[in-house]
């Protein structure tokens, strides 16, 4: 019996996914990355934005048609969209056999022995389960780099999200247990971790009566042959003065603050019922980047939200002119279904709304371009990914200012021998909006 996968959406998704391949493994169900000769096709869907739900629907038709010319005899839909739409998808899609929401993924062996029988089921139940480190799982990043996820769900209920709807409240896991389950990934030569949850800066706060997220992050460094570790979807409202401390003093963690800021006006904060004000991101932003010498900055924001005037987007782009982060990633408002942001008043525009997005992220291409230009000539350790097919003396990796998926990579000249994994010497001699290129450093060390 084999199944294939197909993995949708973000990082969070991606472990949900690959505890699902650890407990179809450990059922004797082999896993095969060709879709014609699987048996069983799984897909694990999005639901975030309307486009993340067109794109889940229509992996799911592409993989219907193995059922004609491949092998496949169980289709399954899996995760987000699952979770939200249960017995409509099923209703709706014919060729799908089950649904198995983000609150059911231990539940995927039921979901297939069921279909497999000739019946269709949908399993979603609450979402409360969250993996923890004896739960089977199978890695599909490259074995030098992979996600942690340190907490489910979310408490926040800002008004464009769906988030708490389909992933429920927010549940941490114990300091030790993923304390245990990264040295296990390192043991096993695991050589950067990211840790991922919808809030990381909440972490803890239900375990612990405050947020951990400092006193995790000591713990980890404390792991022998672990070289970088990274933390993903951080929120100003939490990045107090103890996790700035952590992140500024410790070697292993990579000097990157990923804060997802949505807006930079302090109404359409208000209306996005947003915890933070303005003033506090400035406050913020300032102490990080004073007391984190060269760290780098990432952040998202949202164009276009019900009643976002000319003067509030305005307002944003100065921001974003102000502040030059070094990543920047832009959206346009997405009326989600059962959100107070759904049904709000003067809704934008499409046309509005692409013109914010395009203005706004032609600014941040100039000023990624800048920033990448000011790191001509300086010297970083790369981690390398892999080498240019076309050229054999050039291999490509990160340095710590890029997250992997979501940010650029550093093109690596006069490398001839260099592996995925590795952490090498790197001189930058050309920066891009989104790319460097460098030339690999020769001598001790290398």
């Amino acid at each position: 019996m084999k199944a294939g996968f197909v993995s949708l959406g973000c990082s969070k998704n991606r472990v949900d996914t690959e505890v699902m391949l650890g407990i179809l493994a450990e059922n004797k169900i082999e896993i095969t990355a060709e879709p014609a000769d699987a048996d069983i096709l799984i897909v694990n869907t999005c639901s975030f934005i309307e486009s993340a739900r067109e794109e889940s629907v229509t992996t799911i038709l592409d993989m219907a048609e193995y059922k004609n010319k491949g092998n496949c005899r169980s289709l399954i839909i899996a995760g987000c969209l699952g979770q939200r739409y249960g017995q409509t998808l099923l209703d709706e899609i014919p060729e799908a056999d089950a649904v198995v929401g983000t609150g059911a993924w231990d539940r995927i062996i039921e979901a297939v022995n069921t279909t497999l029988s000739g019946k269709r089921i949908v399993i979603t139940g609450k979402s409360e389960n969250i993996y923890h480190q004896d739960t089977p799982r199978i890695i599909t990043t490259p074995s030098f780099s992979t996600y942690v996820k340190i907490a489910e769900g979310c408490n926040h209920r800002c008004a464009f999200c769906s988030i708490p709807l389909v992933r429920g409240n927010y549940r941490s896991r114990s300091i030790e247990d993923i304390k245990e389950e990264v040295a296990h990934l390192v043991k096993d030569g695991v050589k950067e971790v990211n840790l991922v949850a919808q809030d990381t800066t909440n972490y803890g706060s239900d375990l612990y009566g405050k947020a951990s997220l400092a006193k995790l992050l000591r713990e980890l460094v404390k792991i022998k042959d672990l070289s970088w570790l990274r933390v993903q979807y951080t929120y100003p409202h939490s990045f107090n003065d103890e996790l700035i401390d952590v992140m500024a003093s410790e070697e292993k963690i990579c000097k990157y603050a990923d804060i997802p800021l949505q807006h930079a006006h302090n109404a359409v904060l208000k209306s996005m019922r947003r915890s933070d004000t303005t003033e506090y991101i400035e406050d913020v932003i300032g102490k990080i980047r004073d007391r984190i010498p060269g760290v780098s900055l990432r952040t998202t924001f949202i164009v276009g939200f019900p009643g976002e005037t000319d003067s509030q987007y305005h307002t944003l782009r100065s921001f974003v002119e102000k502040y030059r982060f070094d990543k920047v990633g832009v959206f346009t408002f997405s009326k989600e279904e059962n959100t107070p942001a759904f049904d709000m008043p003067n809704q934008i525009p499409e046309n509005i709304m692409q013109e914010r997005y395009h203005d706004l992220m032609s600014v941040q291409s100039k000023i990624s371009e800048e920033i990448n230009k000011e790191l001509e000539d300086k010297v970083m350790d790369v981690l390398i990914e892999g080498r240019d097919t076309d050229q054999s003396d050039v291999a490509y990796g990160r340095s710590y200012r890029e997250a992997p998926d979501v940010d650029g990579q550093i093109y690596v000249e006069n490398d001839k021998d260099s592996k995925p994994g590795d952490i090498v010497k790197v001189r930058i001699q050309q920066g891009f909006a989104y790319d460097l290129v460098g030339e690999k450093l020769k001598g001790k060390g290398e």
